[in-house]
């Protein structure tokens, strides 16, 4: 890490127990994620009028090449934060899940979700209640109008473009979801 972490305390005694386990964990996300550049980490127990005992907020801010990675955990979110180590495993919990986000986009191994293909009404059979779609390749798929997404099939017509999803029928590919775009 090119500056030293910075841990700070607020509305609370600052304990070198908390430290000593928020340090710990600052070392596995620079073991995580060699690159980064510092941490800061905030603890407190923000004066609420609260039935039970305190509860703990904590705020993580990662500072890495090309962005920042904030999370923390918040006392209205979890009733289990009244326990400042439990904020503390949370909060660094959602950082690391964040950093390992950002360094799969910096190796570029997001993954891409394959677009659904997209066809043509070529022909619609409304009182029979089926119809063929004519895709780029050439092809003819059969669609049932209990395929066509939100009761539209009666709405669809030859030349009408949509998104579908193909399986294997007993006659031939076969459309499940058809969809107007």
């Amino acid at each position: 890490m090119q500056v030293a972490p910075d841990i700070s305390f607020r509305d609370i005694a600052p304990s070198d127990a908390i430290e000593e386990r928020i340090r710990g964990r600052i070392d596995k996300l620079e073991r995580m994620y060699g690159r980064i550049v510092g941490c800061q980490v905030v603890v407190e127990a923000p004066h609420r009028r609260q039935r039970q005992g305190k509860v703990f907020r904590v705020r993580v801010h990662v500072t890495v090449p090309g962005g920042e990675i904030v999370a923390g955990r918040d006392p209205a979110q979890h009733q289990a934060y009244e326990d400042v180590y439990v904020a503390v495993r949370d909060a660094f919990d959602a950082v690391e899940r964040r950093l390992e986000d950002h360094a799969r986009k910096q190796r570029g191994a997001v993954k891409r979700h394959e677009e659904q293909p997209t066809a043509r009404v070529a022909r619609i059979f409304p009182e029979a209640g089926y119809g063929f779609l004519a895709t780029r390749d050439g092809r003819e798929i059969y669609f049932h109008r209990n395929s066509v997404v939100n009761r539209g099939f009666d709405e669809l017509e030859p030349g009408t473009v949509v998104r579908f999803v193909e399986e294997p029928g007993d006659d031939g590919p076969q459309a499940t979801t058809v969809v107007s775009t």
